[in-house]
């Protein structure tokens, strides 16, 4: 069952052509959580890892910043030459909370000052803003607090960047999925005037589909490119940072709160291959979206998997070369098919 994707797999070093031959050093990224998993791959594949990006930092509506780096993470990092730039964000994505808090002038000072603080104690290379589900009305003000930090922490010689949500237009979109997505979550970002601020912006481009969505691919190539046109138009490729999901999806039947529904949820590379191989699932290469799939049954009723491996993010690393960005933003360490780290050993001796 496996056989014809490993073959596959084992084709696409001739596919890899394109990502080796990589004119342009491509900055690494990779984004860690507090877990094993997570660490041990970072400490497996250090070497490959320009900055590491714990999320670590959780903020409140007061301004209140909580939460410390794996003291491990920052010790292999001075030995390795391995920048450090953790997450700060809203836990939970609250938006109720981040809105209060950006309307607060003193929460907002509280806030600069504490990240300011902790890059000192921890020497860090600097920061980067991972705050999401905001309303697309807190715009400027948002934009305002990201300029308020990057005064402090450039002053004070540390780097500052930005994860945004990816939009293909400024237009909400054609149902009402896409008005709520645009409202809430996409169309808060100001591109240009974000990039002109910071180091640089780190495109996710991933979650394409969700558990809130029909299966489909957490980031197709198709729709991966209509965000980078739109992006490039206000942003300057050397400070693009494209997004790259290590992670899978998988859509069954559930039941929750008294009522049946469809749902999807976030797998890692070998549970997702665990999952095939226990209903007998074969995957399909779907040359389009540059992704493989599989629908099989479970007692009568489809379940759906899409799968990010090394072929699938070959694909997506070929579109650093394409576009000239500055490098990629990897979610997450821990996710991945071990695979891709024999790729980017190679892109990386160009």
């Amino acid at each position: 069952m496996f056989s014809l994707r490993r073959i596959s797999v084992a084709c696409l070093f001739v596919l890899l052509s394109a990502t080796v031959a990589l004119a342009q050093r491509v900055e690494t990224l990779f984004y860690a959580i507090d877990n094993e998993d997570c660490f041990s791959s970072f400490k497996a594949n250090i070497k490959k890892i320009d900055i590491v990006g714990p999320q670590c930092y959780k903020m409140n509506e007061q301004g209140i910043i909580t939460g410390s780096i794996d003291t491990r993470i920052l010790e292999l990092s001075r030995k390795n030459g391995v920048k450090v730039m953790p997450l700060v964000m809203n836990p939970g994505f609250d938006q109720p909370s981040f809105h209060s808090f950006l309307h607060d002038s003193l929460a907002r000072i509280r806030a600069v000052s504490t990240l300011l603080r902790l890059c000192q104690e921890n020497e860090c290379y600097g920061i980067q803003f991972d705050f999401e589900h905001i309303h697309v009305t807190d715009k400027d003000f948002y934009t305002e607090f990201y300029r308020q930090a990057a005064s402090l922490l450039h002053a004070n010689r540390f780097a500052i960047s930005i994860a945004v949500v990816p939009r293909s237009s400024d237009n909400a979109g054609p149902t009402e999925y896409h008005q709520w997505n645009f409202e809430n979550w996409s169309g808060v970002y100001d591109y240009k005037a974000l990039a002109e601020i910071g180091e640089f912006v780190s495109l996710m481009t991933y979650s394409q589909h969700t558990p809130r969505t029909p299966p489909g691919p957490v980031a197709g190539i198709p729709w991966m490119e209509a965000a980078i046109r739109f992006v490039s138009q206000s942003v300057p490729a050397s400070k693009i940072s494209l997004g790259l999901p290590c992670y899978s999806h998988q859509w069954q039947a559930g039941y929750q709160n008294g009522r049946a529904l469809a749902w999807g949820r976030t797998l890692d590379f070998k549970e997702a291959e665990g999952i095939a191989e226990r209903y007998g699932a074969s995957w399909q290469w779907d040359d389009h979206e540059k992704v493989y799939y599989t629908i099989y049954s479970n007692e009568g009723l489809n379940e759906y998997m899409y799968l990010e491996d090394a072929r699938s993010f070959s694909a997506k690393v070929a579109l650093v070369k394409k576009y000239h960005f500055r490098g990629i933003s990897v979610w997450r360490l821990g996710h991945e098919d071990p695979d891709v780290w024999k790729q980017l050993g190679q892109s990386r001796q160009n």
